[in-house]
């Protein structure tokens, strides 16, 4: 991969947040990699290093039809001269694929893909399954659904610095639990984490605990929209608004999410006034493009790029 660019805290400036007499700072992670985007840029740095270590040449990932992993393990593995595959859930994108930008920039980057039903999708963590993409592969590092595993969390326990260790709470969006286990696992006793999950359910909490032991932290679900990948208006004009009085882009499927959901927990008294709060922007950007197509089909109102 292309050498790290770090990450800064940027101050928002928003007209809302004077009511409230709170601070809030975007660490712009989306910013360290034009293409291996915030966390799983993070995720990826220690997974890559050890797969070279075993002098393992190809890297299997596993993602749906705009997933940010397979997107950033197609350039990471193109920059670093792995061989790799993504396993892509839906076999009804085959004949979909040359339309879908994410798909069409991993093939770019020379991803070999291997579409699978969603019902042989649900099988990724068995072993009869794996041991027949590697009959079919042959040997490869695996790279699990949104790249969570014990070197990801490591990796993403840098995304915090001392310099932040002035903030009072941290905020970062939830997909699969590693990227908030690593902010946790470098926070300070005096941080409140709170992460906003990106799916309905409490699920991500067991997730969460299987990679600290604190106990500074806690997952919320009530602003996800409903569920993965769903919007509605009033998540696209925040998001268009934030990017507007900002200048700071927002994803809908994460960050939107985040950033909507520390503004209602400002207003209902649930983050104190007088708070710091730090909030992880982890990229995810080129999930707009998707998003914006399925809009579009729609004729809904775009998110702004």
């Amino acid at each position: 991969m292309e050498k790290l660019i770090i990450s800064q805290n940027h101050i928002v400036v928003h007209k809302y947040l004077s009511e409230f007499d709170v601070q809030i700072a975007v660490k712009r992670e989306d910013l360290i990699h034009p293409h291996i985007s915030g966390n799983k840029y993070r995720k990826l740095k220690y997974n890559l290093l050890e797969a070279k270590k075993y002098k393992v040449e190809t890297l299997l990932a596993f993602g749906g039809a705009f997933s940010n992993h397979i997107v950033a393990t197609a350039k990471a593995g193109n920059e670093s001269g792995f061989k790799t595959i993504g396993v892509i859930r839906g076999e009804e994108l085959v004949e979909k694929v040359d339309k879908n930008h994410s798909l069409v920039f991993a093939k770019a980057n020379n991803m070999q893909l291997h579409f699978v039903s969603r019902e042989r999708y649900k099988q990724k963590n068995c072993a009869d399954f794996i041991a027949e993409l590697k009959e079919k592969f042959g040997n490869f590092y695996l790279l699990p659904e949104g790249g969570t595993n014990k070197l990801a969390v490591k990796g993403c326990e840098e995304i915090l610095t001392p310099e932040d260790d002035e903030f009072d709470v941290i905020c970062a969006p939830v997909g699969t639990g590693g990227t908030l286990a690593g902010i946790i696992n470098s926070s300070q006793t005096h941080q409140k984490v709170i992460g906003f999950s990106a799916l309905k359910g409490d699920f991500l909490k067991t997730e969460v605990e299987k990679w600290t032991t604190k106990t500074n932290w806690f997952i919320t679900d009530k602003y996800c929209f409903g569920g993965y990948a769903k919007i509605n208006q009033l998540l696209i004009d925040f998001i268009n608004q934030f990017k507007f009085e900002t200048g700071i882009p927002l994803d809908p499927i994460y960050t939107g999410k985040m950033m909507y959901g520390i503004f209602r927990m400002i207003e209902e008294g649930k983050i104190p006034k007088k708070s710091r709060i730090l909030a992880i922007h982890t990229g995810g950007l080129q999930g707009i493009t998707g998003m914006n197509e399925k809009l579009k089909s729609q004729n809904r109102p775009l998110i702004d790029v």
